[in-house]
């Protein structure tokens, strides 16, 4: 069923269908009350005529409403009266000429007084319905009489029947407006959907180039064309980042495999001596370290994408203080100095392997890049709900520019040196820290020299941003 369809059915065939069931029941009820109000009108007149029958001249019967000031303003819709004699003939009327519904009726024998009174209800020949109430009375002599008082139930069944025309006109109106406001909204709704049905099939075609159709509306659909358009746009960045990886990786693979292939090239052309071949086969070997380390560092930062971790609470101060005392031997080697500051526990939920890569790669940058006797500064701190583990050093430092770009897999900012890596280091950084829930970036301190980098992890357990 097509959603135009749906809206029709439920939200303005089935509203107008109980809205219809709803005005039955309520035109019963309503007749009902009215019924039960002439009915109370009829015994309230009834009680009035049944004790004043007699208080006219010498005790003769009579009937009040026939004799009533109000005789001409009532006469529409005052009930008939019919008093009946002890042996059951007619002996006042009002008003004179048939006698109502029971025309035919001209006999009516008194029943004991004193009992209930009977409220019926009559069908005169041309169809007309009359509600009676018959009430047996005693006079001061002692004779039996039968008061008979007859309305006309037309003015219930007309009040009945202009409500149910009002009724069923107002809900006609109404469901034809539901009908139209519904189209209108499915129509929209249909045309809504249609635009993220269109993108998705875009996506799954794996074009990510375009966002899906601008949406003004804050609706459930408007929120998932948001989510879907901040998707879309994580997609289009991790194809771009995965274009750029490969890119890069094949530009890093084709140094050491050319490297390799001309050395080989070189020794094949001619004979050599063994030194002469000693020398290609450790040149290739090598390249083949080289490819090695970048084979391992590719796959790391595609373990850290995938965040496999196994995070359990931990005290970080001894991670890092463990990352820290298994680069003192490279730093006294290159006659540098590391200098910690962890101050008591710090319990987090982390992946101890993972984020001891990452302070890992910040050690190696670090020692990497600073100057023979210089210091490189580690730091464990508190900020608000999350740890930062600093690492400072006194190398060259990072350009304002570039504080984003070297996070980045094969991007280096070297200034025209020469350094070894295969440029993958600071971005499992970030990767790692990301999938901690955290960040990595450059501290943006002014420093007269070197680079501070920080990681950031946070100190509850939840899912990755």
């Amino acid at each position: 069923m097509t959603l135009t369809r749906r809206l029709w059915l439920l939200g303005a065939l089935v509203p107008a269908l109980a809205m219809l069931v709803a005005l039955g029941l309520a035109g019963q009820l309503f007749r009902y009350d009215l019924e039960r109000s002439l009915d109370r009108a009829l015994l309230a007149q009834a009680a009035v005529e049944s004790v004043s029958l007699f208080d006219g001249p010498g005790q003769k019967v009579h009937l009040h409403m026939a004799v009533s000031p109000l005789l001409d303003q009532v006469r529409p819709f005052a009930p008939h009266g019919y008093l009946y004699g002890p042996d059951g003939t007619l002996v006042v009327r009002y008003p004179q000429g048939p006698a109502g519904v029971t025309g035919l009726e001209e006999r009516l024998v008194p029943g004991a007084p004193g009992g209930e009174p009977q409220l019926v209800t009559q069908v005169a020949p041309d169809g007309e319905r009359w509600r009676e109430v018959r009430v047996n009375v005693r006079s001061p002599h002692g004779e039996r009489y039968a008061l008979r008082l007859s309305a006309s139930l037309g003015q219930v069944d007309g009040s009945v029947v202009t409500y149910y025309r009002m009724a069923f006109s107002l809900s006609a109106m109404l469901g034809l407006a539901l009908l139209v406001l519904q189209t209108t909204q499915a129509r929209t709704l249909a045309r809504r959907l249609a635009a993220i049905t269109r993108h998705l099939g875009q996506l799954r075609e794996g074009d990510f180039s375009r966002a899906p159709v601008e949406d003004q509306e804050r609706d459930e659909i408007g929120q998932l064309r948001a989510v879907l358009a901040e998707a879309t746009e994580r997609l289009r960045g991790a194809r771009e980042t995965q274009e750029r990886l490969i890119a890069g990786a094949a530009h890093e693979l084709r140094t050491p495999l050319t490297l390799m292939r001309t050395s080989m090239d070189l020794a094949l052309r001619r004979e050599r001596t063994p030194e002469e071949l000693r020398a290609s086969m450790l040149d290739s070997r090598r390249e083949v370290d080289r490819l090695a380390v970048l084979a391992g560092n590719l796959l790391d930062l595609a373990v850290a994408g995938r965040g496999a971790w196994d995070r359990k609470r931990g005290d970080l101060s001894q991670l890092v203080m463990q990352a820290v005392e298994g680069a003192r031997a490279e730093a006294e080697r290159r006659g540098m100095l590391i200098r910690l500051d962890a101050p008591g526990p710090a319990e987090a939920s982390f992946d101890a392997g993972g984020l001891r890569q990452a302070v890992d790669n910040l050690l190696s940058n670090a020692l990497k890049f600073s100057p023979e006797g210089g210091e490189i500064h580690v730091r464990l701190m508190r900020e608000g709900g999350r740890y930062q583990v600093r690492v400072a050093d006194l190398g060259p430092g990072i350009p304002r520019a570039e504080r984003e770009a070297v996070f980045e897999p094969f991007h280096r900012v070297l200034d025209g040196v020469h350094t070894s890596g295969t440029g993958l280091g600071l971005a499992i950084v970030r990767e790692v820290a990301e999938q901690h829930g955290g960040r990595a970036y450059v501290a943006p301190e002014p420093r007269d020299s070197g680079t501070e980098m920080v990681i950031e992890v946070p100190v509850a357990l939840h899912a990755a941003a």
